[in-house]
């Protein structure tokens, strides 16, 4: 990757919104032109962390939910946020159980990345999870999921279909049938 100075100078940042969730801040900068203008960010407090558990014969489950922002019902595989002073691992290992119930023995994370980075300084994380013992899940307060287990070759078809949107899920998931053909 190539690396190069910030051509971008900030001269002043307002807060404009904070929640326990995000932060928005206008900011006067300093264009790479040379002339003033402005710029919106949307900050994320946690780190978007995705998970694809994947069984012995190549199931994974993905879990249903109704998508306030969107206005609509989505699929995706199992995610939260975690506190950006957290251990990741450790939130996407919590994160699973409360979704699905799963507990994993083997961890790999397959996938960095900025989500919508014009706007934000959202970061997603993809971890494959393996080695499964089911247990009960224990949903947070915001959520009513429907748990679904499927070939992992149908999870790609619903992505290649359109049924899944979610950019973590769409893009892990077409990262794992990369690097693990067999499972498709």
């Amino acid at each position: 990757m190539t690396k190069t100075k910030n051509p971008w100078q900030t001269l002043k940042i307002r807060e404009v919104y904070d929640n326990p969730w995000i932060r928005v801040t206008a900011e006067d900068v300093i264009k790479p032109s040379g002339d003033p203008g402005i710029y919106g960010k949307v900050s994320f407090k946690n780190i978007a962390c995705a998970i694809i558990p994947v069984s012995d014969n190549g199931d994974t489950w993905l879990v249903g939910q109704y998508r306030y922002t969107l206005d609509i019902y989505s699929w995706e595989v199992p995610m939260g946020g975690v506190s950006r002073d957290a251990d990741l691992l450790d939130g996407a290992k919590r994160e699973l159980k409360e979704e699905t119930g799963l507990t994993a023995e083997r961890w790999e994370r397959v996938m960095d990345s900025h989500i919508s980075n014009s706007i934000t300084d959202e970061i997603g994380v993809v971890y494959v999870a393996e080695g499964l013992t089911q247990g009960e899940p224990d949903f947070d307060d915001t959520e009513d999921l429907q748990i679904r287990r499927l070939p992992f070759r149908d999870a790609l078809q619903l992505v290649m279909k359109g049924d899944i949107t979610d950019v973590l899920s769409v893009a892990g998931l077409l990262k794992l049938a990369q690097l693990r053909p067999e499972l498709h």
